[in-house]
């Protein structure tokens, strides 16, 4: 009978805790370790780097965890999430009105899931809990690690260790047979594995910072039902788009919507440099009309200088393993920008990939007597690392380029014809396989370099379609009428967009006026 392997995961977050359900459910035995207290602790205080915006559960991750060997696992997430079927632009229009407008995302009606973040972590804790298999070490920060001999180690925050000045915090040493690193942007795992594996390494700040406010539910609610506590629909994204900047708010299970700004570092000094925080109010009136009318102007300034004014990081590295030893999975191999809302969803797929490829393995070594498991996996990580360093740089970039859809695009007239286009030929001519590259990512398993291959192979049919037929049907010199007439329409829908939504040189002039 084959020895039972000691997987050690470093992270209790989704990632981690789905990569531990995954290696638990195989037999093996595994330990978990995390930095900070048991997250389902309230008293437990999030490090600043770990803050996270509502998370945003689509098709990936549910794939992940459907494949984790709990029956129950999807259910039980379910039932704490809110169905987001599109986005809900907002706006102001020349005459003053406020308008809303709703942008399925999916014109088969399907829909991506709300969840707090906490949530999510305590229902996948709670199942591991109850396997005998697994063991939880909280307030245990890694701080060495040997691949070469499957040793780490471990300072202990705990009440024999005090930590103070001038004693040092308690120290554990480990041995495992394989290290499973989910453990965020700032990962410990993939700094001691540098020191292993010539990793490739790219980190990028984009120029935006984060800061988190809050609506609340209905003071007099029509009734006791959930639905009935929200200020504004709860089955969508709600975005009012700025140009260069945005504003967001995505709806919790207990009436409230978690909100963001997205903002350059520039606006948020201009915004910083009142003490009593006037500016604040006056700038969302200016450029998130209707908002004030959501979050008391009390509260907003309130918010905007508690909480956190935090960077927004993009990490791509590669590969994502050493030897038979280690793999990085979630946010500690590929950070991204939440743009996309696919960070928790990309890692939660890692798990389900890296765990199918492994079997693979085991599989191909079954008929081997006395057979290494060490060297199947090795082959396998080998593998993880080469099918998914390409998929993961996909979702990185496609996150980057969804920031300047929401912020920007949605109000583009080109952006929503194409977005109509495609999916009117999704539903007409399903034979064709045409979908929306939102559809694929948020709604499908299709590897996500394909998705890029896919999307861009569509946008060159769709162009040489639309050329090709203005061309033949209409003649050269109408079609160039026509292009006159376009030019001048767009222009004239450009000039409304900006006295509608302001631009950069409105907002640059604000602020030297209100200095």
């Amino acid at each position: 009978m084959e020895k039972k392997q000691k997987i050690v995961v470093i992270g209790a977050g989704p990632v981690g805790s789905l990569a531990a359900l995954y290696a638990a459910s195989r037999g093996n035995d595994v330990e978990i370790y995390e930095l900070r207290g048991d997250l389902r602790d309230p008293s437990t205080t999030p490090l600043n780097f770990t803050k996270s915006i509502n998370l945003a559960l689509s098709e990936r991750g549910l794939n992940a965890m459907r494949h984790a060997g709990q029956p129950k696992l999807i259910d039980h997430v379910k039932a704490a999430t809110i169905p987001m079927r599109g986005r809900m632009i907002h706006g102001k229009k020349p005459n003053g009105q406020l308008y809303e407008e709703a942008q399925d995302y999916d014109i088969h009606g399907r829909a991506i899931l709300a969840i707090d973040r906490g949530g999510l972590n305590k229902r996948l804790l709670d199942i591991l809990e109850e396997m005998p298999n697994v063991t939880f070490f909280f307030n245990h920060k890694l701080t060495g690690a040997d691949f070469n001999k499957n040793k780490a180690w471990f300072e202990v925050k705990d009440g024999t260790s005090s930590g103070e000045k001038g004693q040092r915090a308690r120290e554990i040493e480990i041995d495992f047979d394989f290290m499973i690193g989910a453990d965020g942007a700032h990962s410990a795992v993939r700094y001691h594995l540098m020191k292993y594996t010539r990793m490739d390494y790219e980190q990028q700040y984009i120029d935006t910072l984060w800061c988190e406010f809050q609506i609340q539910p209905k003071e007099n609610p029509e009734d006791d039902s959930l639905m009935s506590k929200f200020q504004i629909s709860p089955n969508h994204l709600h975005i009012w788009p700025g140009k260069k900047f945005m504003f967001i708010a995505i709806p919790s299970d207990d009436g409230t919507f978690t909100c963001t700004l997205f903002a350059p570092a520039e606006f948020y000094t201009f915004l910083e440099s009142d003490p009593s925080g006037t500016h604040i109010p006056d700038f969302f009136d200016t450029y998130f009309p209707g908002v004030t009318d959501l979050i008391l102007p009390a509260q907003l300034i309130s918010s905007f200088h508690s909480n956190p004014h935090l960077p927004l990081i993009s990490i791509k590295c590669k590969p994502y393993h050493y030897s038979s030893s280690a793999v990085i999975v979630g946010d500690a191999a590929h950070a991204m920008v939440p743009f996309y809302g696919q960070g928790m969803n990309a890692g939660l797929e890692d798990v389900r990939i890296l765990f199918d490829i492994l079997d693979k393995h085991a599989r191909m070594d079954e008929e081997i007597v006395d057979h290494d498991p060490a060297s199947a996996r090795e082959r396998a990580l080998d593998e993880y690392s080469r099918v998914r360093v390409q998929d993961a740089h996909a979702i990185n970039d496609l996150a980057l380029q969804n920031y300047v859809e929401m912020r920007a695009s949605v109000l583009s007239l080109s952006y929503r014809f194409r977005k109509w286009l495609e999916e009117q030929l999704s539903v007409w001519l399903p034979g064709l396989g045409w979908q929306t590259k939102y559809s694929r990512v948020s709604f499908g398993n299709e590897r996500y370099s394909e998705v890029v291959r896919k999307s861009e192979h569509q946008g060159r049919v769709l162009m040489r379609a639309l050329t090709g037929l203005l061309f033949g049907a209409l003649g050269g010199p109408l079609v160039a009428a026509g292009v006159v007439m376009a030019v001048r329409y767009r222009r004239a829908v450009d000039v409304g967009l900006r006295a509608a939504m302001g631009n950069v040189d409105s907002m640059v002039e604000y602020m030297t006026m209100n200095r």
